[in-house]
C-alpha cells in the first residue's frame, strides 16, 4: 500500500556516526539566546531613551550594549536611532520588563552572573516606572 523509502535518512540515529553539519553545544546556543533577549532590550530601552531621556536609561544602554557585544565575540549591537514619537511610555516599559525577565531566565541557566545582575536590575526600574502596581492579587 506504501511506497518504500529510497532514499538514505537525512536524519542519523546510529549512536557514533558524525554528520555533515556542525553542531552547537548548549551554551553557544544559550549564548545565541541571551544575546537576542539582551538586544531586543537594548532597542526597547533606545526607544525609551527618544521618549523620556535620563541617565539612567543611558547607563543601562551602554551596559546592555557591552553584555551585548561579548556574548556576540565582540560584534556591537545595532542600534536604534534617537527619534521621537507618540509611542506609549508605559507600553514600552511593559515590554522591557517581560525582555529583561526573558533575559534573566537563559542568564540564569547559563550562569552568567554579569547578565542576570543587569536583566535583574532592568526589571526592577521597567517595573517601578509602569504606572500600574505589578502586585499579584489573591481571590477571595
Amino acid at each position: 500500500m506504501y511506497e518504500p523509502i529510497r532514499t538514505k535518512s537525512v536524519h542519523s540515529t546510529m549512536a557514533g556516526t558524525t554528520s555533515d553539519f556542525p553542531h552547537r553545544s548548549r551554551e553557544e546556543e544559550l549564548d545565541i539566546q541571551l544575546a537576542g533577549h539582551l538586544a531586543a532590550l537594548l532597542a526597547v530601552t533606545d526607544e525609551l531613551r527618544a521618549q523620556a531621556p535620563s541617565t539612567d536609561l543611558d547607563e543601562a544602554a551602554e551596559r546592555l550594549a557591552e553584555q551585548v557585544a561579548r556574548l556576540r565575540g565582540g560584534r556591537a549591537p545595532a542600534r536604534a536611532a534617537a527619534a521621537g514619537g507618540d509611542a506609549r511610555l508605559a507600553a514600552l516599559h511593559h515590554r522591557a520588563h517581560a525582555l529583561a525577565g526573558r533575559a534573566l531566565v537563559v542568564a540564569a541557566s547559563r550562569a552568567d552572573t554579569a547578565a542576570a545582575i543587569l536583566a535583574a536590575e532592568r526589571m526592577d526600574a521597567h517595573a517601578a516606572a509602569q504606572p500600574e502596581s505589578q502586585e499579584l492579587t489573591g481571590v477571595g
